[in-house]
């Protein structure tokens, strides 16, 4: 009985994956380049936020000035966004795999940098090439929209996917004592692989601002300044989980790296599971909704006594956070005129980048001062600033609907 029990139990969970996937296949496979990009960056993130606390130990730093030694990442991923529309014209139909795998080598060298004042560069190297990265799979995925299929939560899904396997493989490595040079060339490798699979043979067009071409507007700012958020407090919120488990609540590095995997684990299913939900939904009222749920889950990974609460918190917080920046990419491909599309994400995306970027460092600034629940508060306060652009974005477009 208990072995039919079991057969049934397991058939009750393949039935719908396979449901799932066979409702997803057509996107699969006409997004598979971009999707794989959005995974192999979500494999070198994942691993370097679970090998976070080796990484500090390696160079013996605290919070604060491990934040300050990322500082000149930012700075790196910006200027390589502003220069993705002529990376993407020199290097033509292989624009976004070779920068992948410039992405995948760029990732060996935190690991192998065992003293802090070469840190920076290494991180320098990894701006760069995931800034130009995320500009061009993002605006691949834009144009790929234009044809009617929303594909923007699914691509992010993939990061995410991407993120919980590179932190989960990191956990494991670190279990068995891998230092950071062992575990960042393994996801390194991984992700070249991956890279692999991003070839399609397709030009990726729109970065460059033609002669007589309009103003972008305030709509990619505003809508930006929510990619901002969405990043800043994301990527915060994997960066420094591991370390929260670990030194505030006293987990091994097995519950430290698990951290950062379940919260993006989270979202990954939760971005499958509300693919094509802003259909429904409205992307305004998504919006607020996923700023709503995520910061309910800041407030409870701060608070949280122990490490089983604060998993707690980062699967809400994961829900919550999923939606919010596909939602705003979509929301942004679709106010802009359809010439000015990539050139609109692109911008969007350098903004939101910083905040993908700052918010590591500045919440590693107020861990290092205040402790590492304090920072945790700080990302929920910032989630709230989401309400305030929606409307702002409301305002800027208030001819139109934003709020289908």
């Amino acid at each position: 009985m208990s072995g039919r029990g079991g057969a049934g139990g397991a058939a009750s969970l393949i039935v719908p994956a396979m449901t799932v996937l066979s409702r997803l296949a057509p996107d699969l496979i006409r997004a598979r380049a971009p999707l794989a990009a959005f995974f192999a960056m979500g494999i070198l993130w994942g691993a370097y936020g679970a090998d976070l606390p080796d990484i500090k130990a390696m160079l013996g730093v605290d919070e604060t000035r491990l934040g300050q030694l990322m500082l000149m990442t930012p700075l790196s991923a910006l200027i390589a966004m502003a220069l993705a529309g002529r990376i993407a014209q020199a290097l033509g139909r292989v624009a976004l795999p070779v920068m992948v795998l410039a992405m995948a080598g760029a990732f060996l060298l935190p690991g192998q940098v065992a003293t802090w004042y070469l840190f920076p560069l290494a991180m320098i190297a990894c701006g760069a090439s995931t800034g130009a990265v995320d500009v061009l799979m993002n605006a691949r995925i834009a144009a790929l929209e234009a044809g009617g299929r929303p594909l923007m939560t699914l691509a992010h899904a993939a990061y995410s996917f991407g993120y919980a396997a590179g932190a989960l493989g990191t956990g494991g490595l670190r279990s068995l004592g891998t230092a950071p040079g062992g575990v960042m060339l393994a996801m390194g490798l991984a992700a070249g692989l991956v890279a692999l699979i991003a070839f399609e043979g397709v030009r990726i067009e729109g970065l460059i601002r033609r002669a007589g071409a309009g103003r972008l507007g305030l709509v990619p700012l505003v809508g930006g300044g929510i990619v901002l958020i969405a990043f800043l407090t994301e990527n915060a919120a994997e960066y420094w989980s591991a370390l929260h488990i670990e030194k505030t609540l006293g987990g091994t590095p097995a519950f430290g790296s698990a951290a950062p995997a379940l919260l993006a684990l989270t979202m990954g299913v939760a971005r499958i599971a509300g693919h094509g939900l802003v259909a429904r939904v409205g992307a305004g009222r998504l919006l607020i909704l996923g700023a709503f749920v995520s910061s309910c889950g800041a407030l409870v990974i701060a608070a949280a006594p122990s490490p089983w609460v604060a998993y707690a918190g980062f699967v809400i917080m994961g829900m919550g956070s999923s939606v919010i920046s596909p939602t705003a990419f979509t929301l942004i491909g679709a106010l802009v005129a359809p010439e000015a599309r990539a050139r609109a994400i692109q911008a969007a995306t350098m903004l939101g980048y910083s905040g993908y970027f700052i918010g590591p460092p500045g919440l590693g600034l107020i861990a290092g001062t205040f402790g590492l629940r304090a920072a945790f508060v700080a990302a929920a306060l910032a989630l709230s600033m989401v309400v305030v652009l929606v409307w702002g974005l409301a305002r800027v477009v208030e001819r139109r609907p934003v709020m289908p």
